[in-house]
Parts: C-alpha cells; sequence; structure tokens
C-alpha cells in the first residue's frame, strides 16, 4: 500500500482558458495547455499570451502549477516563429514545457535559461538508457511512451536519477500509432499530426477496395455494421492507481484537451478523490467514484499495455461512437441570491420540468427538477433554454456555489 507521504501530481488537460480553472477548481495539481501555435492539439482552443498570463496567475494564486505544450515537430519554417514565441512568453512564469524535438530543447535552453524541461510522450521514451540520455540535455521530467508495462516503467524509476520525474498517462484516449508518431492524417488529407492537426483517421470506418474493381466496396466486418479496426478504447487506470505508485509514476497524467469542461470536471473529480483515498490507506476504490467517472463521456474502458500487449478486446471494432449517460447541461457563474436563483450559463437545451444533478469539486451531488427559470437581463420568465451559452436564473432547493455544474441522465 501506497505511503501517505508519497508526492503524486494529478496533472489535467487545460484546452482554454476557462478549462484551465475548471480543473484547477475540481482538483488538478497541475495544468498543460497550449498557446496559439507550436502545440500537438491545434483544434483546441488553446490560450493566448494574455490567457496564460491569467491562467497561470490562477493557478500559482492555489499552489498549482502549469506547463505548456510546445511539442509538435518543427520544419524549417518552423525556427524562426519559435523563437519569436519563446521571446514572447519567457517571462510569463510557466513552471515546465513539454518537449518532443531536440532542436525545440535547444531553442528552449537558449531563450528561457533554466527552464524546467519535460520530455513528450512523442519522443517515444521506452527505456532508461535514453533517460540518462535526455537527463543529461537537461531534462527533468519524463513523460513516458504509452507502449510500457508496470514492470518496465518500475526498471526506468529505479534506473533513472534519483531528481528525473516520470509521468505517465492514466486516462483518456488512446493513439492506435506508436506514441502518436503518425502518418495517416497527413497521407489521406494533408493535415500533419505531428504538427498539431490530426484529423484523427483512425476512427474512420474503412472498406476494402480491389485494385481492378475500382469503386466495388468490400466490407471489413465484425458484424453488419462494419469494423474500426484501428479504433481504440479508452485508458482508464483508476482502479490501479497503487500499482502505478508502487512502478514510480510521480505525475499521473489525464489526456482530453479537445474535451469538454463538464469531462474535465468530472474526470479530475473523480481521480482527485481516487487518489486521495489511496494516499489516506484506502484499499479498493470506492464504486461511486467510478460511478461518477462514466458519467462523463467516453469509449469502453482498457488498461492500456500497463498489464499486458493490447488484444482484440482493447479495440472497439464496432463503433467509434462514445458512451454518453449523460448532457452537460450549464455551469453556475454566480451563487443564489435571496430568492434563490443562481446564475446560469446554459450548455445544452434547459427545459422546465427537467430532472437535473448538481455537483461542485466536493464528493456527492444532489438532484433538482427545475421549477422556475427566469431569463438573465430581462427577468422574463423561460420555459426552455434552447440557445448556446444563454444567461439564465435557476431557483434551486440545494447550495450551490460558483463553477458547479449541471447535468441531466439522457432518456
Amino acid at each position: 500500500m501506497a505511503s501517505e507521504n508519497k508526492k503524486i501530481e494529478l496533472l489535467a488537460p487545460a484546452g482554454d482558458l476557462e478549462k484551465l480553472k475548471i480543473a484547477i477548481i475540481y482538483g488538478a495539481d497541475a495544468v498543460y495547455f497550449g498557446g496559439e501555435s507550436f502545440s500537438l492539439r491545434a483544434g483546441a482552443g488553446n490560450l493566448t499570451v494574455d490567457e496564460m498570463r491569467e491562467g497561470i496567475a490562477f493557478a500559482h494564486e492555489r499552489g498549482k502549477r502549469c506547463y505548456l505544450t510546445i511539442n509538435i515537430f518543427p520544419h524549417n519554417e518552423d525556427i524562426g516563429p519559435a523563437e519569436k514565441y519563446l521571446e514572447e512568453i519567457k517571462d510569463l512564469g510557466i513552471d515546465g514545457f513539454l518537449v518532443s524535438d531536440p532542436g525545440m530543447l535547444t531553442l528552449l535552453k537558449k531563450h528561457i535559461p533554466g527552464a524546467e524541461i519535460h520530455l513528450s510522450t512523442q519522443a517515444n521514451m521506452t527505456n532508461f538508457v535514453t533517460a540518462g540520455f535526455w537527463y543529461d540535455l537537461g531534462v527533468k521530467r519524463i513523460v513516458l511512451a504509452r507502449e510500457l508495462t508496470l514492470e518496465e516503467i518500475k526498471t526506468i524509476s529505479e534506473s533513472v536519477p534519483e531528481d528525473m520525474e516520470i509521468e505517465a498517462f492514466v486516462h483518456g484516449a488512446m493513439c492506435i500509432s506508436y506514441s502518436g508518431r503518425c502518418l495517416l492524417s497527413n497521407y489521406l488529407n494533408d493535415r500533419d499530426a505531428n504538427r498539431g492537426e490530426c484529423s484523427h483517421p483512425c476512427r474512420w470506418k474503412y472498406a476494402l477496395v480491389e485494385e481492378k474493381r475500382p469503386g466495388e466496396y468490400i466490407p471489413v466486418e465484425e458484424d453488419a455494421r462494419g469494423t474500426y479496426f484501428m479504433n481504440s478504447c479508452d485508458l482508464c487506470m483508476i482502479e490501479h492507481i497503487p500499482d502505478l505508485m508502487a512502478a514510480g509514476v510521480d505525475s499521473f497524467k489525464i489526456e482530453g484537451r479537445m474535451k469538454s469542461v463538464y469531462y474535465v470536471a468530472t474526470v479530475v473529480r473523480a481521480y482527485r478523490r481516487a487518489i486521495d483515498a489511496v494516499l489516506g490507506g484506502g484499499a479498493e476504490l470506492d464504486e461511486d467514484i467510478f460511478r461518477e467517472l462514466t458519467k462523463a463521456s467516453h469509449r469502453k474502458f482498457t488498461t492500456g499495455f500497463y498489464y499486458h500487449r493490447p488484444t482484440g478486446k482493447d479495440q472497439n471494432y464496432l463503433t467509434s461512437d462514445y458512451e454518453r449517460e449523460y448532457s452537460f447541461l450549464g455551469l453556475v457563474k454566480a451563487t443564489k441570491d435571496d430568492e434563490g436563483y443562481a446564475l446560469v450559463q446554459q450548455r445544452n437545451k434547459i427545459v422546465v420540468g427537467d430532472e437535473v444533478e448538481v455537483f461542485g469539486p466536493s464528493a456527492g451531488f444532489f438532484t433538482q427538477k427545475i421549477t422556475e427559470m427566469l431569463d438573465a437581463e430581462t427577468g422574463e420568465s423561460l420555459s426552455e433554454a434552447p440557445h448556446p451559452k444563454q444567461m439564465i436564473k435557476i431557483r434551486f432547493d440545494g447550495e450551490v456555489d460558483e463553477d458547479f455544474i449541471l447535468r441531466k441522465k439522457i432518456v
């Protein structure tokens, strides 16, 4: 069983400034995010320099850390803009920088001397000799390749210098290609996954075409609905936190910079509770924690490579769709007034009569029937709120605070 003194970092994705704040509010020790350039998630909202400044201040005021991803594999034309960008952000107080490419590492050391450098999973770090190589170049933390077993991780942990930290993914989408080094997107629609523009063709449905019979599609089927033969299940290690700790993992990383605020809050909250329970001496995962985790959209779960080489059971050949049991309805923006109304920003259609669940950073939730709803600007009574990000007032019976979340079970 893990020691109470074992320091474990819960690291959460921050696809934009709102998600950064929500991740910290809901229990993350640190967040990672991309700027508007040089990140492998170009499709995420990402942060401007001013937003980074605000987000870093928000995190540091609460004793949390912020890491910037500059982990693309740059081409020649990227070098000049990268140097200019590093000069622009060097005084923001970023706690760590994730890099994959030796050239980017060199530029980082040149423009931000003393920067804490983390090696991105894209660098395919799979053995302790390579870890030592990166350590000698100034890398403090290695984000391990996802293709490692717990036994391999333990060997690396026991072989690297004591002050080198180990980070590993514990939850989220899995890439079919080796540590994300994929050429499919580039080849099929000219969007380079290694420069942040992956179109996720591994999630597409495929068929075979014989050379002399163009236009005649031969299905590759598991059943009549077809097959998604490169479509992985989602990683989930919440039931195996003691094993990860025993292997020497210092930072538990959640994937999901493209995911919603609701997803970030739900997953971070569940892992925060699970990690704290283990550190407090808990032997088994509380079923309630796992149940809460599944209320965020997800594909079927797998433990990836941690215990064995993935088999067909770790792929989902039937569909690339998510399992969605709950809908994210709204985010509380201000607590209740004297009349019991709280200000809510709508995220999906809300209708008077809806039975909703309301939760915040702490454990538990309460169920509320929407009986009264007002337009926040006019005070007009509403029967429904169908407009994206519409500001409304809802009367609540239970206590709610800013950044609480409303969800509804999908019938």
